[in-house]
């Protein structure tokens, strides 16, 4: 959560610090603010509650000038959403301190520096750091040595940045799990919570480990890591570009990014699939050693990605047998685990950062797997360095908070990593191998089909948006699918929406049913589409109104009562990957209509960095 921005540099970084924060508004945009150190050696603060934008616009009418400063949009959890809560933090009128994550243990310190005479302005535990930070640093501290000493004293995940007006030359950051990276320029440095935000000025990264705290000035960078000693971190050059950061000519930048989704997943197939067979060596050198002794599987996430992982459980267990357990992170992370002998511990993730996935990852190194893999977005990220094998998604950016290109891209590298573990227990034959991958290879050209949907689905709409519920039905690997096409809906349209597997209906929800409520179903022509039928007619028997995602060959028509949604053919392999994009799309312009905040949807952001 919180986006954060840093930037020291020959030049004003004012502009800098804003247009990052612009780029990382999805990570919280309760409040913004900036802070910079100006030619006299002071600290000039700018905050506001609301959006970036309205920051830029209290800035354009006051001006900031300053060659180091720090920048943060904030995603709230301690106190509530108002300006003096928001970031940065000042303290002694020269430390200026903004913060990413909880500091769990912030009331005790609170109490100590209430003791010496301190005044908090805030509700926030963040205020606690600035005012330690400076008392160290009057005790005769060092900067970086009060910053390190600062981070003994607090518990929880969290990152810093610091800056003092008396030593304007540095920014020092810290990481404690929430992610950090810095930025290489040419005679000036950033610091960021991702790298869309520094797309603009560089493409020459750092990406700091857990527990690292660094000294960023214009000329260089130092990093210590936790135990204090000085470390060197790889320089990674990013093949993203600011362009892909950007939604014109889209008017959201979810909507860029469902239509981006064909050729994501024609990148996310590259490499990992030639010559009509699958690479396993593509997952890394360890691959083929972990793969031969796979029996069992374990698939942890959140939100979306939890979606994605049960389909995967679908496809891995019909296609390579292997029995797959999937499982919410926040859950696992607190209970007691049964591990059976040769576990492979599945991860997936949009950032590589989400808290509760990456903890549960590092819980289960411990717990006797055989090795981790991870299917993540993000180049570089916790879970990418941390786990045995790694499958990137070739997603690209994803701005919009409601995640959907990188849903899709996790579910065709889910059955990438299938056909790959089918492959290694002797499951796939020459001939049923090209089949399969064939199919792969067939799933952009069926999504890019999908999207000329969309102007149907616009008018469809209208038939959501003065409604309060919506009930999504689906069978067997599709009804994670109505999960997350339910998701979408209460994400970005605030309607209250279920998903159901349809044989379910009779334990329960057929209480719900009326004419005031819409049921969608996702009806493929797969092995359970009769069954879905008898249970569209008990919603019909009790006066439902059906919408209908189907192909022509399922049989299923409109009548009263029943609106079909043709859908382009799909094989029943890559169907959900096909079925997932009219949901996004239908989502998205019942949004439209009721006039929300699409891209930046209430109460929510995009990389939850915290418990």
């Amino acid at each position: 959560m919180c986006g954060i921005v840093g930037a020291v540099a020959e030049r004003n970084v004012v502009d800098i610090l804003v247009d990052g924060l612009k780029r990382l508004e999805y990570r919280g945009y309760d409040s913004a603010g900036v802070a910079v150190v100006d030619d006299a050696n002071e600290l000039r603060l700018c905050r506001t509650v609301g959006k970036v934008a309205e920051l830029e616009e209290k800035i354009a009418a006051n001006p900031l000038n300053g060659r180091i400063g720090v920048a943060h949009t904030r995603w709230a959890t301690h106190g509530g959403v108002t300006e003096a809560n928001a970031h940065p933090h000042l303290s002694g009128g020269r430390i200026a301190v903004i913060h990413n994550g909880i500091i769990e243990n912030f009331q005790p310190i609170k109490d100590e520096m209430l003791a010496k005479g301190y005044v908090f302005d805030s509700e926030t535990d963040t205020e606690v750091a600035a005012h330690l930070v400076y008392d160290l640093v009057k005790q005769g501290m060092d900067l970086v040595e009060a910053v390190g000493e600062a981070v003994k004293r607090f518990q929880g995940a969290y990152a810093l940045l610091v800056v003092d007006a008396d030593d304007p030359d540095r920014i020092v950051v810290t990481r404690v799990a929430s992610p950090r990276v810095i930025g290489l320029g040419d005679g000036e440095n950033y610091v960021a919570s991702g790298v869309p935000a520094l797309l603009p000025v560089t493409k020459r990264f750092i990406y700091l480990e857990q527990g690292d705290l660094a000294e960023i000035r214009r000329d260089g960078v130092r990093i210590f890591d936790s135990s204090g000693e000085p470390v060197e971190r790889e320089v990674h050059e990013t093949d993203w570009d600011s362009a892909s950061a950007e939604k014109a000519p889209y008017d959201h930048f979810m909507l860029k990014e469902i239509h981006d989704q064909p050729s994501a997943l024609a990148d996310t197939l590259y490499g990992k699939v030639a010559n009509q067979r699958v690479l396993p060596e593509a997952l890394g050198p360890k691959a083929a050693e972990l793969l031969n002794k796979v029996e069992h599987i374990h698939i942890v996430a959140c939100g979306t990605s939890y979606h994605a992982g049960c389909v995967g459980k679908y496809w891995i267990e019909a296609i390579a047998n292997v029995p797959t357990h999937v499982e919410i992170a926040s859950e696992y992370r607190y209970r007691h685990v049964y591990v059976p002998e040769n576990t492979l511990f599945v991860t997936l993730s949009q950032s590589g950062e989400t808290a509760d996935t990456l903890e549960a990852l590092r819980m289960a190194k411990g717990l006797g797997y055989i090795g981790s893999l991870t299917i993540c977005n993000s180049p570089h990220s916790s879970m990418e360095r941390e786990s045995d094998l790694v499958m990137m998604t070739q997603a690209g950016p994803e701005i919009g908070v409601a995640s959907t290109k990188a849903f899709t891209t996790q579910l065709l590298s889910l059955l990438i990593v299938t056909l790959m573990m089918a492959k290694h227990r002797g499951l796939l034959d020459d001939e049923k191998e090209r089949e399969f991958v064939s199919n792969l290879t067939h799933a952009a050209a069926a999504s890019d089909l999908a999207l000329k949907m969309s102007d149907d689905l616009k008018v469809l709409a209208k038939d959501f948006a003065d409604k309060q519920h919506t009930l999504f039905l689906g069978r067997g690997p599709m009804w994670p699918i109505a999960m997350e096409g339910a998701l979408k809906l209460k994400e970005i349209s605030y309607i209250h929406a279920e998903a159901y597997a349809a044989g379910e209906l009779k334990h329960g929800p057929l209480a719900l049913i009326d004419d005031e409520m819409p049921v969608v179903v996702v009806a493929p022509n797969n092995e359970l589409l009769e069954k879905l039928k008898s249970n569209m007619q008990v919603v019909r028997a009790r006066g439902g109104r059906l919408y209908v995602f189907a192909d022509a060959e399922t049989g299923i028509e409109s009548e009263e009562g029943t609106i079909v949604m043709q859908m382009p053919h799909a094989d029943r392999l890559i169907a959900p990957i096909v079925y997932t994009i009219p949901l996004q799309l239908l989502a998205y312009h019942v949004a439209v209509l009721l006039g929300t905040d699409v891209d930046q949807p209430r109460n929510l952001a995009k990389s939850v960095t915290v418990e």
